[in-house]
């Protein structure tokens, strides 16, 4: 089942007009959350971020999209599914109306919610080979905008397809500057001693939601220090681990970046704290 507007609707009635502003132009946001027993991880921060999402879209925001509300029909919609005994990954997209080119004749909303079932219900560390490259045919634009989870993804698609045919598990992303600033599916970390860096939001990276609480669980480590800087490429063979983080897996060891080869004793460590946070939270 599918929600499509608040009616759950079955996979092949669940159609949109070829006029969707969505598709038609990327105009739209969406959130990707992880559901465990019917509870949403981090949902707090998920919300807050889409409602700030759906503001810097210009978007009108339905006075009955509430917090309870939208947890709701994301809970019903896993229930009817059968999964509420079960973890999964769930889609929530919010699109502008459909309406005139590039000038919307709208502000107001459509969404749609999926659910499907993941594999653990929390995050195991993954430390099989993971190799990574850097994607320099496009870039990405720092500010503001790029911090927006829209669904123009266009870079994300060419590397994707550029890791695919290279055999790597990923790319990593670069701003104007030449800065790195994320992975194709995350925010990225990068260890050096006891100092931990990821890109700032102003860099153009992605404002994830397990970027957010690794930054609150570093913080109350005492024998690291956390630094949110511009990240050169020339400090990657430098580094001693180098992670990315996503709803989904939760940090990925990064194994291999050309020559250089990583452990991964800190992302293991702090995949453990991550864990007891998502099940207090």
């Amino acid at each position: 089942m599918i929600n499509l507007n608040g009616n759950l609707v079955g996979e092949e009635d669940a159609t949109l007009s070829v006029f969707n502003r969505g598709f038609a132009y990327g105009d739209s946001v969406f959130e990707t959350v992880r559901v465990i027993n019917g509870n949403i991880m981090f949902w707090e921060d998920h919300y807050f971020r889409l409602m700030s999402s759906m503001r810097i879209m210009r978007m009108e925001i339905p006075a009955s999209f509430s917090p309870e509300f939208l947890e709701e029909e994301i809970q019903n919609l896993v229930k009817n599914n059968n999964l509420d005994n079960f973890p999964a990954r769930v889609k929530l997209a919010v699109f502008r109306e459909q309406g005139g080119f590039y000038k919307p004749t709208t502000r107001e909303i459509g969404y749609t919610i999926i659910a499907e079932e993941l594999e653990n219900s929390f995050y195991l560390l993954n430390d099989d080979s993971y190799e990574v490259e850097l994607f320099k045919d496009h870039y990405i634009n720092s500010g503001i905008l790029s911090s927006v989870k829209t669904n123009n993804r266009a870079i994300n698609v060419l590397g994707s397809i550029y890791a695919s045919e290279n055999d790597y598990k990923n790319c990593l992303l670069l701003n104007e500057n030449k800065s790195v600033v994320e992975a194709l599916n995350g925010n990225i970390f990068l260890v050096k001693n006891n100092v931990i860096k990821t890109p700032p939001i102003s860099d153009g990276a992605l404002n994830g939601i397990t970027r957010k609480q690794l930054l609150k669980i570093i913080k109350e480590v005492p024998e690291f220090q956390l630094q949110e800087t511009s990240i050169s490429p020339f400090e990657l063979q430098k580094a001693d681990e180098l992670f990315i983080t996503n709803v989904v897996v939760g940090i990925q060891p990064i194994s291999k970046y050309r020559k250089k080869e990583y452990a991964s004793k800190v992302s293991g460590e702090l995949l453990s704290k991550l864990n007891v946070k998502a099940r207090l939270g």
